[in-house]
Formats: structure tokens, C-alpha cells, sequence
């Protein structure tokens, strides 16, 4: 596995803003909105966007008003689920059989992906949350309109 990076971060950011942002409440977070706020390109994250919403984590509402929430609860979104829905196709395996490579790196690699895919299956968007208000960061609250005559 050893994921490629630039996918697997991009979704764990896009799931992370839509959870800081709009979390499974009747708020929605606007794709270009998500994406302005990651720094990245609309088009560019919006493979990202339709993998996680053809996986149900996110749930796609259409329209002038449209956006994403959350399909679950962020303590039931697992990081390993989220990484494994942008996942590629795994390229050919490197054809190196060298004595080295066959005794020392590819157990070393194998090693490293049980690793990884131990942790991030250990850790879920409610994990990150925490971590972003550790951080300092805080939810943008929205005020109840009152409206006085």
C-alpha cells in the first residue's frame, strides 16, 4: 500500500474541513468552499469529492444550495476508510530480486504498510476534531436569527 500521499491527504482534509465545517447537521460545506479553504483547485479535488461520496463518508446534496456533510458520525469514520476509497490500482510490484532487496527492504516495506494500515484504521475524523481544537482552532458558531419589533 504505502499510500500516494497526495490523494490520501487530500480526502483526509476534505472529510476533516467538511466535519469542522458542516458535520452531519443540517449545514452544508460547498465543494469550491472546501477547496478554497484546502488551497487547491476545484477541479483537481473533485475526483476526491465523488470517491467519497460514491463510499458513503460524505453525503452530496445538489442544487444552487448544494454541498457535502458527513455521511456518518466522525467517531464512525475510520482514516483507513476514507484513504481506502481514493486508493489507485497498485502498480506492477518493482521487479528487484537482488539478495538485499528480497532479505532486507521488501520485509522492511511490508512491515511499514502493516504499520500504517494499523494506524490510520486506530484512528477516526473524531480524532482529528480533537486534534484541531488542541490546536486552537475553533467551529465558526452560527447565531439563531432573533429578529425584535
Amino acid at each position: 500500500m504505502l499510500l500516494r500521499r497526495d490523494r490520501a491527504l487530500t480526502a483526509i482534509a476534505i472529510m476533516l474541513d467538511v466535519a469542522f465545517h458542516a458535520g452531519r447537521t443540517g449545514e452544508l460545506a460547498g465543494g469550491a468552499e472546501v477547496a478554497e479553504r484546502l488551497g487547491a483547485a476545484r477541479r483537481g479535488v473533485e475526483p476526491v469529492f465523488q470517491a467519497l461520496s460514491r463510499a458513503g463518508l460524505l453525503e452530496s446534496v445538489r442544487g444552487p444550495r448544494g454541498g457535502y456533510r458527513l455521511g456518518r458520525r466522525p467517531r464512525d469514520l475510520r482514516l483507513s476508510d476514507i484513504v481506502a476509497c481514493v486508493q489507485e490500482e497498485a502498480g506492477p510490484e518493482p521487479d528487484l530480486t537482488g539478495r538485499l532487496q528480497t532479505a532486507v527492504v521488501m520485509p522492511l516495506w511490508r512491515e511499514l504498510d502493516t504499520e500504517l494500515r494499523a494506524r490510520l484504521a486506530g484512528m477516526t475524523v473524531e480524532d482529528l476534531l480533537r486534534r484541531a481544537q488542541g490546536a486552537g482552532l475553533r467551529r465558526a458558531v452560527t447565531e439563531p436569527l432573533n429578529f425584535a419589533i
